[in-house]
């Protein structure tokens, strides 16, 4: 790699030389073998072979793989009110090391992002912070208690542009609560991301129910509770005609549920994070609270279907649900460990291993599940589109054949990732926004 130190150049031009396109858009087949991508004033300039620039500093890409920049739809990034955990800052250097050039930012911050003063907040942190483009969620009830409706169409018309919903954290339980938001959500194309748990079935639930849970005597979390509410939104998005969308599907069921409801054409979205992907319940034999999380890990038979189905397209796409939180949070017992993992930093290596090493998906299946389709279910233009001449300079180099390296705490404020030390392939090389390399030989620029 030639040119400045990281960081500096602003939007002068770039020349990627000899990279494999996923991701391509039309007239730039990927059986054309490697090629170069000339990247000027925020744009894709040119895409071809032996392309030159005056000028242009060059990124020698023999070997890597350049994908549309990532974008993930489930973010925790906790600002305002949760600092001592991730800020929109350490976040969004996170976000940048994995790879993402956009994230959605969940609503289950100190104060509820439930108005459209709160989530004009966040959007601007994350353009103050200019590492990759933050998209506030809104919250669906009001401090997501799940009683009264948030401002949704006040969120909708604010600077933030909101398009998704969530109570994320915890379910909309109340049919009839989750029926008026999405009839409401409808009249400007938005979409109603649901926490699918049934809170009666998981009070007090610690760990997958099946063997593991009852071995380590630890209350049994059924996956009927994550089903049950899967089964009755999808009929309701029916019976509305509005956009559904199932947060971390984490059940062979669910994703029959969901397969199901697509073939009836209705219109249901779901995502699958990189843990359930990879990690099993097996995992919480030693009682270590950095493998509790919500939804619960499960069996490996889940994990197999998980794999399936986001192969098939039946799930849409890879979320990370990145959730930080403080140390004294996680190394406690248990019972009092909070439930969650961060993951941005580790996301595109953990798809790699679960699904391309698999055999499972290609890197244009990659780039589909992790940039463009969570950039169409979010609303969120400029991202998501194919590498092709005229396009935003959104995009990412990663190496697939760099050797396991074992996991090792980031950028993110916290350290609970379920990956620690345990070795992944691959290695994001470089991430551009807009032109604007963030990344660069793997270092935040």
């Amino acid at each position: 790699m030639t040119g400045p130190a990281p960081g500096k150049g602003g939007q002068g031009a770039w020349l990627v030389r000899g990279a494999a396109l996923a991701g391509a858009g039309a007239g730039v087949a990927q059986a054309d073998g490697p090629a170069d991508i000339l990247v000027r004033g925020g744009t894709i300039a040119a895409i071809g072979s032996g392309l030159s620039q005056a000028g242009a500093r060059v990124l020698d890409a023999d070997g890597l793989v350049a994908l549309p920049g990532l974008v993930d739809l489930h973010t925790h990034l906790r600002e305002p009110g949760r600092e001592d955990a991730e800020t929109v800052e350490t976040g969004t250097r996170a976000a940048a090391l994995g790879g993402y050039t956009a994230v959605h930012a969940m609503a289950n911050t100190d104060p509820v992002a439930d108005t459209a003063g709160v989530v004009e907040q966040v959007w601007r942190l994350g353009r103050a912070c200019g590492r990759c483009d933050v998209q506030p969620v809104g919250a669906v009830s009001v401090g997501l208690g799940g009683v009264r409706l948030a401002e949704l169409g006040t969120m909708a018309d604010s600077a933030a542009r909101v398009r998704v919903f969530s109570d994320d954290g915890r379910c909309v339980a109340d049919p009839l609560l989750m029926r008026r938001a999405l009839e409401y959500v409808k009249a400007f194309d938005g979409v109603i991301a649901q926490h699918a748990q049934e809170p009666r079935l998981t009070e007090g639930a610690q760990l997958n129910e099946g063997e593991m849970s009852g071995r380590l005597g630890l209350a049994g979390w059924p996956a009927v509770a994550e089903e049950a509410i899967v089964a009755r939104d999808c009929l309701l998005a029916a019976h509305v005609g509005s956009a559904l969308h199932v947060c971390h599907v984490s059940t062979a069921g669910s994703a029959e549920i969901i397969r199901w409801a697509k073939s009836k054409g209705w219109p249901v979205t779901a995502e699958v994070t990189p843990h359930h992907l990879l990690l099993t319940d097996e995992l919480a034999a030693g009682y270590d609270p950095v493998f509790k999380v919500n939804p619960p890990l499960r069996t490996a038979a889940d994990v197999a279907e998980l794999r399936r189905a986001l192969a098939d397209g039946t799930i849409d796409c890879v979320a990370t649900d990145h959730a930080p939180h403080p140390v004294e949070a996680k190394e406690t017992e248990w019972p009092e460990a909070a439930f969650g993992m961060i993951g941005l930093e580790t996301a595109l290596r953990a798809v790699q291993q679960a699904m391309v090493d698999s055999g499972l998906l290609d890197w244009d299946g990659v780039a589909d599940r992790m940039s463009a389709r969570p950039a169409r279910i979010g609303r969120l233009a400029g991202h998501g589109g194919p590498l092709a001449a005229g396009r935003p300079a959104s995009l990412t180099l990663y190496d697939p054949a760099a050797p396991p390296e074992a996991v090792t705490p980031g950028a993110s404020k916290s350290r609970n990732t379920p990956f620690a030390g345990m070795e992944l392939p691959g290695r994001v090389v470089a991430t551009f926004l807009r032109g604007v390399p963030t990344v660069l030989d793997g270092k935040l620029g």
